[in-house]
């Protein structure tokens, strides 16, 4: 169906159906189908046509309009719409741009409104950026203009209506058995782990995974910007989440605010989804005060990227010595996880080490498991066709875990 002969179905429909707002999504559906399928101008389509132009209308009254079939597609990863005339989507790690547009800015930006005014937030010219998540726990980011110079820009990343756990991580080739089983047992142990990886590495759903190790007689509380994590193994649970300044400016609730208040709380283990500024600072106190188990996760390169990331993270919340907050840093983390996405699209992890402490003012880590890459990359000669894939696994390094206190404390010394 051609967008002219959709515009003026949806316009007839409007004209009809004058308390549109008063009927349930049944009894709309039924009003859109009769008229798509008895009206004049649709005799020539076919039954797939009308199915799709029927859900189309509907989307457009009650759904997302075209974002709503990108939504309901679980082939569908990212949805990225740089303006209301440019729509990408990454669909098994290949990014491709769709033959789709909303009809307007306006129906973009109402869209817009629609999604933060569900999680109480708020997003206009004076704040541009905000964090939400759409019900389904979607993960959802959004810059208006001026900050944005084409238009409203949307960023949704979508989560898999099923966790991802470590046995899948395993089966996928993302970690070996044997690094399953070393983590499940720091899990239980209540080691403090700290994952770090780029975007789009798979940070939350390898925290996620992690996550289902912890016992199930643990209090565990959450803490993010925008609600994402599944810990669905715990039933005492509580998920906190940030709120922004309201139109005055008040009413900011931060991390840092939800860290301390957590404390309160009686948590077994806290869970910070993501550090990304001077919250660092309360996760590593809270980390100090008998908080162990506490995972955690940050933007990074490499290992030693994320610790220098971090201690700028603390310099940002507190004018402490450099020693004062490596030390800090040695005495809360015991594991450092490293996620990459690689050449073929695949997510990895790359690197786990042990943080063993300080030594002559450096941060010392004891390496035991890196990434190695069992043949070189290819590409074929038909151009169509690439053997790009990476093969490889995470190898020992050999060397054996030091600090192993907690292991025997949780009577897992012989793990």
């Amino acid at each position: 169906m051609n967008d002219i002969l959709y515009f003026q179905l949806r316009e007839e429909i409007r004209g009809e159906l004058n308390q549109v707002l008063s009927l349930d999504d049944e009894q709309l559906r039924r009003c859109i189908e009769t008229k798509v399928l008895h009206s004049f101008d649709t005799r020539l389509l076919t039954f797939e046509e009308k199915r799709n132009a029927v859900e189309r209308i509907f989307n457009t009254f009650r759904g997302m309009d075209v974002l709503q079939p990108l939504l309901d597609d679980p082939t569908i990863s990212e949805i990225m719409i740089n303006s209301h005339e440019e729509i990408f989507i990454e669909r098994y790690g290949a990014v491709h741009q769709l033959p789709l547009m909303f009809e307007s800015r306006e129906k973009l930006e109402d869209i817009i409104q629609m999604i933060v005014s569900k999680v109480n937030r708020i997003v206009n010219a004076s704040s541009p950026v905000v964090d939400a998540r759409l019900p389904d726990g979607s993960r959802v980011h959004i810059v208006l203009p001026p900050l944005a110079l084409k238009g409203p820009t949307v960023t949704i990343r979508k989560f898999p209506e099923k966790m991802i756990t470590l046995q899948q991580l395993t089966a996928s080739g993302s970690i070996t058995q044997e690094v399953h089983k070393l983590l499940t047992t720091l899990v239980k142990a209540k080691y403090n782990i700290f994952i770090g990886g780029g975007t789009g590495s798979g940070k939350t759903t390898f925290l996620n995974a992690l996550s289902s190790s912890i016992p199930s007689d643990e209090r565990v509380i959450t803490i993010e910007d925008s609600a994402e994590l599944q810990i669905s193994n715990v039933p005492n649970w509580v998920a906190l989440e940030t709120r922004n300044a309201n139109t005055e400016g008040k009413g900011k609730v931060s991390m840092s605010d939800l860290i301390r208040a957590s404390l309160r709380m009686r948590p077994n283990r806290i869970i910070v989804g993501e550090v990304r500024g001077a919250e660092a600072l309360d996760m590593l106190q809270a980390m100090n005060t008998g908080h162990d188990g506490s995972l955690s996760t940050g933007h990074a390169n490499t290992v030693t990227d994320m610790l220098s990331r971090l201690e700028t993270m603390v310099l940002s919340a507190a004018d402490l010595p450099i020693g004062v907050i490596r030390n800090q840093i040695c005495s809360a983390l015991d594991i450092m996880i490293h996620l990459s996405r690689l050449r073929d699209r695949t997510r990895r992890v790359t690197e786990i080490s042990e943080i063993v402490g300080v030594v002559q003012g450096e941060i010392v880590l004891n390496p035991l498991y890196r990434f190695e890459e069992h043949e070189p990359y290819e590409i074929a000669s038909d151009s169509k066709k690439s053997t790009n894939d990476v093969k490889g696994a995470l190898i020992s390094t050999g060397n054996n875990l030091i600090r192993r206190h907690k292991l025997e404390m949780a009577g897992l010394g012989k793990g």
